[in-house]
């Protein structure tokens, strides 16, 4: 059963952090914008998959997804702060199920994303691809699902590691190649057999079809399938993530 009230305090106490931590915010942006003003820029002679389209609005949407990408997954090295300051401690002794634990630490998580998700849509009215309210909502509606499954990886891997060197090495050999798997800077159809096989198991590649599909109108995959898949990615590391915090009641 989910405590909604401690779920509710759980985010309160994650966006005061989020909130506090102003140079986070500006850091995590920094590699998303040098790929849409550097890269994007750097290739505008380049010919996008989509007709009507610039290169660097063809990767707008996989931009998007990298920042949902890298705010979510590194949430996860906050659990291993948690266990230093000992706040995990008294929250594993709170009259709270591990299920109401993980799902409140997880929208704590998702909310950074949400922030950033926010920002660079406004950044990208203004230089890269404006939108309508209608596509801007959409997009907002789909960054929630996508940074809940991000999120839930990160803290599945977060509850697992007892160091943050350690909990960095991981991200750095699983980060970067969700992103680069994902067909965020390169059209899917054309790429070679084995990336094209690899990323169907890369969560991230359906995100960023989905986000390809609002603000494009085009992707790889049916939005019926980019959705199926999400919602399955969701189930599965929801799963994952509430057996990893039920075991941190063992280990405690």
């Amino acid at each position: 059963m989910i405590n909604l009230n401690a779920v509710y305090a759980l985010l309160l106490r994650e966006a005061k952090i989020f909130l506090r931590e102003k140079e986070r915010i500006v850091s995590i942006l920094i590699s998303p914008l040098l790929f849409l003003f550097v890269m994007g820029k750097g290739m505008a002679s380049g010919t996008s998959p989509v007709p009507g389209y610039t290169y660097q609005q063809f990767i707008f949407p996989g931009i998007m997804a990298m920042v949902i990408l890298f705010t979510s997954i590194t949430y996860g090295l906050y659990i291993i702060w948690d266990k230093r300051l000992d706040f995990l401690k008294e929250v594993l002794a709170a009259p709270i199920s591990r299920t109401t634990l993980f799902i409140g630490k997880s929208f704590g998580g998702m909310l950074g994303a949400i922030i950033e998700t926010v920002i660079l849509l406004i950044i990208g009215a203004f230089f890269i691809l404006p939108l309508g309210p209608v596509k801007v909502l959409l997009c907002l509606a789909a960054a929630f699902p996508i940074s809940y499954m991000i999120t839930n990886i990160g803290l599945t891997i977060g509850a697992k590691m007892k160091s943050m060197e350690g909990f960095g090495l991981v991200m750095s050999f699983l980060t970067w190649p969700l992103f680069f798997f994902s067909g965020a800077l390169f059209d899917l159809a054309t790429a070679e057999p084995y990336i094209r096989y690899i990323s169907l198991f890369d969560p991230l590649t359906y995100s960023v079809d989905l986000l390809r599909i609002i603000m494009l109108g085009q992707g790889a995959f049916p939005m019926w399938a980019d959705l199926g898949a999400i919602a399955a990615f969701c189930l599965a590391t929801t799963v994952l993530g509430v057996s990893a915090f039920g075991k941190l009641q063992q280990e405690k």
